[in-house]
């Protein structure tokens, strides 16, 4: 991948023509995340991860945390042995004690020190945001969806990949965005 390319293709088609320093952060870390973590991927899963991420952080392309952090969900609640509360984070919006606790774990097999379950807000921090991303999509963390069920040799399911985060809740946008950026990637 060209970065100047792929910057020049997707600035004026995702981002109105200009990017912030954050939004190219956060893409720069995803990007280094899926180097280091599957060095090789197939560009769609890169460009499905960056559609992803582009409407879980509303465009701004770094780690966030829910909109009223998980108040009224059960998740919200405190729980686990510190008493944190496992609300949406990162960039795909991490919930449930359950699923930090299984991040968590999965991290430290790939040599990741993150204690997510004691420290929930770590999920915030680009790189293990970005790592959790990356694994995440490829091992099926979310919804037991993975990457490679949609897009294998010449099969290409932009719009159902969206299940490998949240249903199909605007899956036809998401894929759009991800399109784009798979043009950026591949340009």
């Amino acid at each position: 991948m060209d970065p100047v390319k792929f910057f020049d293709a997707i600035r004026p088609t995702l981002f109105h023509g200009s990017m912030t320093e954050l939004q190219v952060a956060g893409i720069t870390a995803i990007l280094e995340a899926w180097t280091v973590h599957a060095p090789a991927s197939d560009p769609r899963f890169i460009a499905d991860s960056l559609g992803q991420v582009y409407w879980e952080t509303e465009y701004t392309m770094q780690p966030i945390e829910e909109v009223g952090h998980g108040e009224g969900r059960a998740y919200g609640k405190p729980a686990g042995p510190y008493g944190q509360r496992y609300f949406g984070r990162g960039f795909v919006q991490l919930t449930w004690l359950a699923v930090y606790q299984h991040a968590e774990t999965r991290l430290r097999f790939h040599n990741i020190a993150a204690n997510l379950v004691e420290t929930p807000d770590l999920a915030l921090r680009p790189d293990i945001a970005a790592a959790i991303l990356v694994f995440g999509m490829t091992e099926g963390w979310f919804t037991g969806r993975r990457l490679a069920q949609f897009f294998d040799g010449t099969r290409s399911d932009w719009v159902d990949a969206r299940t490998i985060i949240n249903g199909h809740d605007k899956a036809a946008l998401i894929a759009g965005f991800a399109l784009h950026f798979y043009h950026g990637l591949t340009a």
